[in-house]
């Protein structure tokens, strides 16, 4: 189990990163590292949600879901979503999601380990 706090506090860091990211850089740098940091955001808020989520569920479920709404844009996004959700699909996106699952993977099983010892 990951203790809510800090997982609160890194959803908000991956906010500011992706922020952060899109003011400094644009291109390609800046699309694909949002890619991830979307991911990592919603693997964070799965975690936030669901503290004792094992790192493998966590990391298949949130680049599902990444998967999942990329793949609905090959339909119609209502508007009101479309800045949310995207509106035009982009086969490369789908590993970069899989990049940010990836990432966070390692380092949610680290830190489950070592509140596990902390007790």
């Amino acid at each position: 189990m990951v203790p809510r706090l800090p997982t609160a506090l890194t959803c908000v860091v991956i906010v500011a990163c992706g922020l952060g990211v899109r003011a400094l850089w644009d291109g390609a740098f800046s699309k694909y590292a949002g890619d991830a940091l979307y991911t990592a955001l919603i693997y964070a808020l799965l975690v936030l949600a669901l503290p004792r989520i094992r790192p493998w569920v966590a990391a298949a479920v949130s680049a599902g879901l990444s998967w999942a709404i990329e793949f609905a844009q090959l339909g119609e996004i209502p508007e009101p979503l479309r800045p949310v959700l995207g509106s035009t699909f982009n086969p490369p996106d789908l590993l970069w999601y899989a990049v940010g699952a990836a990432v966070c993977w390692p380092a949610h099983h680290r830190l489950r380990a070592r509140h596990a010892e902390q007790g």
